[in-house]
């Protein structure tokens, strides 16, 4: 973990500076590393006279549209008996209906070009016997559509064939992918206008995301649950599935009334795009609760997240990797800890957008801060932009620290 305003950094060397007096004796001697936690607190000050904690900040209405969750007790449909399996991608229009249990045997795609409909009370299954590169995943490559349309009553249910009623937040994580949209809409990554989105191999063309079409339409996901997702893909690299991944989703694609459960990676996840959500609960997932990268450009509303012990952070916030520079928002949220958990938020790497009305409940929101290695100038990061007016919080019911990694990065 990093550790705030506090430099971890092997003794620096001094820099000497003489008087102009006869006697010529050395003064105000400072090492390296005293000018470094000089300019840290500078910052400090810095951003402190631009934020303040506002204990008044209600977030999301407790409970409000979230009655029909797993999470908040909510009564879950029946389990169909018949079993369809699924071991192929979907390259013509289907409707999956409510009564049978779809079991997706490895990566399904819904391809370009093609509309996979969903009924309400449907419920989708990952094989939790796949691993690796062949976990179970349903993934909207560019050009397809989901039509998953549940509905308070009968919501659809995304989970793992291991979910027999026993599993819970401590034995359910990573037991099958998760639900994977990519769309056409901008992208700012190292890679340019497209990227490979994480968990998908690079033989993959369908993994593609990004592109220039802002209004691009990926569908509608409404009132869907995503359970034990999170499939470690490879181990050595880190690379798991979140929840909810959304590469380059444009704002013609409806998203809303979503709840992600138990999930070893991420509970949703932002690379770049311009889509909107509205009313997503995130609880108890293995990293962070809301993942935004690559100059997101969209609203997040409504939204409650729960941490625990396993859990990262409440939020963790980048900007642009590449040339596209654009803010995303976030408002009336709500986070709370289980279990005695803390609650942090981590905004770095040029984040820039706005957060109103988010009660952390008295946690941390952490301030990445970014130097020169020789000169100390403060760099673009997301504590300069809280200084230059990019980077905005209002009524906010958490405490702000800046921390930087290094000098040299």
């Amino acid at each position: 973990m990093k550790k705030l305003l506090t430099l971890l950094l092997a003794a620096g060397f001094a820099i000497n500076l003489t008087s102009c007096g006869d006697d010529d004796d050395p003064i105000n001697v400072k090492t390296q590393e005293e000018l470094q936690q000089e300019a840290i607190d500078a910052v400090a000050t810095a951003v402190g006279t631009q934020l303040t904690t506002d204990a008044a900040a209600i977030g999301v209405a407790a409970g409000t549209n979230f009655d029909w969750t797993l999470t908040e007790g909510a009564t879950q449909p029946v389990r169909a008996t018949t079993e369809v399996e699924v071991v192929a991608n979907i390259d013509v229009n289907k409707t999956w209906t409510a009564d049978n249990v779809y079991i997706l045997k490895g990566r399904i795609t819904v391809l370009d070009g093609v509309t996979l409909s969903i009924e309400p009370g449907t419920r989708i299954e990952g094989d939790a016997t796949l691993l690796g590169v062949n976990a179970a995943v349903l993934m909207i490559a560019r050009g397809g559509k989901l039509m998953a349309e549940g509905t308070a009553a009968n919501p659809i249910i995304m989970t793992s064939t291991a979910d027999d009623g026993t599993l819970n937040a401590s034995t359910g994580k990573g037991k099958w992918g998760g639900l994977v949209v990519l769309g056409k809409a901008p992208i700012s990554a190292k890679t340019g206008a497209e990227a490979q989105i994480e968990g998908v191999p690079a033989s993959d063309a369908n993994g593609l995301y990004g592109g220039s079409t802002a209004a691009d339409d990926s569908g509608i996901i409404r009132y869907v649950s995503i359970r034990y997702g999170g499939a470690v893909i490879d181990a050595a690299a880190g690379d798991e599935i979140n929840g909810l991944t959304m590469g380059g989703v444009g704002s013609g694609t409806t998203i809303e009334h979503v709840e992600v459960y138990a999930n070893s990676d991420d509970g949703i996840e932002f690379f770049g795009g311009t889509v909107d959500v509205n009313y997503a609960t995130v609880t108890q997932v293995g990293d962070d609760g809301i993942d935004i990268d690559q100059s997101y450009a969209g609203t997040v509303s409504n939204f409650m997240v729960t941490v625990d012990g396993d859990s990262d952070e409440g939020l963790e916030v980048d900007g642009r990797e590449g040339d596209l520079d654009d803010t995303f928002t976030l408002m009336n949220g709500t986070i709370v800890a289980e279990g005695g958990a803390s609650i942090t938020c981590d905004f770095k790497s040029k984040a820039k957008g706005s957060i109103t009305n988010l009660n952390a409940n008295g946690g941390t929101i952490k301030l990445s801060a970014s130097f020169d290695a020789e000169t100390l100038t403060h760099e673009e990061d997301a504590a300069k932009n809280v200084v230059d007016g990019e980077l905005t919080f209002s009524t906010v019911n958490a405490t702000f620290e800046v921390y930087t990694k290094s000098f040299d990065e």
